[in-house]
C-alpha cells in the first residue's frame, strides 16, 4: 500500500525537530536529497505548514514550494520587480487544512457562490475550480492523495464563499487519518530541542 511507503520514508529520512514560537517544527532530509519542513500547533497538533525542496536539474539547492500554508513575509523586490508584480487584487490560492479535511482558500474572488463551479477530474486526479463568467480557472492536485495513490471523490468535494474568499473543503478518506495519527505517534518519538537550543537530535 502505498500509505505505508509513505511512511517508511519519513521514518527513514533523517529528522530534526525543535520548538519554536509555539510550534513543532520537522525537518526532513530524504534519501534523494529532498527535504521537507513541516510547522506543526503545539497544542492540537494541527499541521500549519509544509514545504518542500528539491534539488535542481544541475544538482544545487531549488527554492522552498509551499504545499500547506505560505510564506510568512515576502522577500525583498526591486523597483522594477514591483512594477511588474501581479495586482493587490489577483486571487492568491493557499491551502490551510484543518483536523479532518483538506482545505484551499482563494483570496480575492468576489463573485456570488452561485457563480462558482468544483469538480473533481478523476481521470488527471485533480479538482477544478472555474466560474460561470470565465473569469476564473483553476486546477490543482491534492499531494496527500497522490502520495498515497488514494482515489479522489467528488462526494467529499464541497465549498462556500465569504468575505471575497472561496473556501474548498475535502473531507479527508480513512487512510489519510490514520497516516496522520501514525506520523504524529513517530514524531512524539523524536527529542525536541527548545528554542535557542544549538544542539537538535537528528534520527
Amino acid at each position: 500500500m502505498a500509505a505505508r511507503v509513505w511512511l517508511e520514508s519519513l521514518r527513514e529520512a533523517k529528522k530534526t525537530a525543535m520548538l519554536q514560537e509555539g510550534k513543532r517544527k520537522v525537518h526532513y532530509v530524504f534519501t534523494d536529497g529532498a527535504e521537507m519542513v513541516e510547522e506543526y500547533d503545539i497544542s492540537s497538533d494541527q499541521l500549519k505548514v509544509r514545504k518542500w525542496k528539491q534539488k535542481t536539474t544541475l544538482g544545487s539547492p531549488g527554492q522552498w514550494q509551499f504545499e500547506v500554508g505560505e510564506a510568512s513575509s515576502r522577500p525583498a523586490v526591486t523597483l522594477e520587480q514591483q512594477l511588474i508584480h501581479e495586482s493587490g487584487s489577483s486571487p492568491i490560492f493557499t491551502r490551510q487544512d484543518t483536523k479532518t479535511c483538506f482545505q484551499w482558500r482563494i483570496r480575492n474572488l468576489p463573485y456570488p457562490k452561485n457563480v462558482y463551479i468544483v469538480t473533481v477530474d478523476s481521470d488527471q486526479r485533480c479538482c477544478i475550480v472555474r466560474t460561470s463568467n470565465k473569469k476564473y480557472y483553476k486546477k490543482f492536485s491534492v499531494a496527500d492523495m497522490d502520495r498515497c495513490h488514494l482515489p479522489l471523490d467528488s462526494s467529499a468535494l464541497s465549498f462556500t464563499h465569504a468575505n471575497n474568499t472561496l473556501i474548498i473543503t475535502y473531507q479527508k478518506p480513512t487512510a489519510i487519518l490514520q497516516l496522520e495519527q501514525e506520523v504524529q505517534q513517530e514524531l512524539k518519538k523524536m527529542k525536541v530541542a527548545e528554542d535557542g537550543d544549538v544542539q537538535c537530535k537528528t534520527q
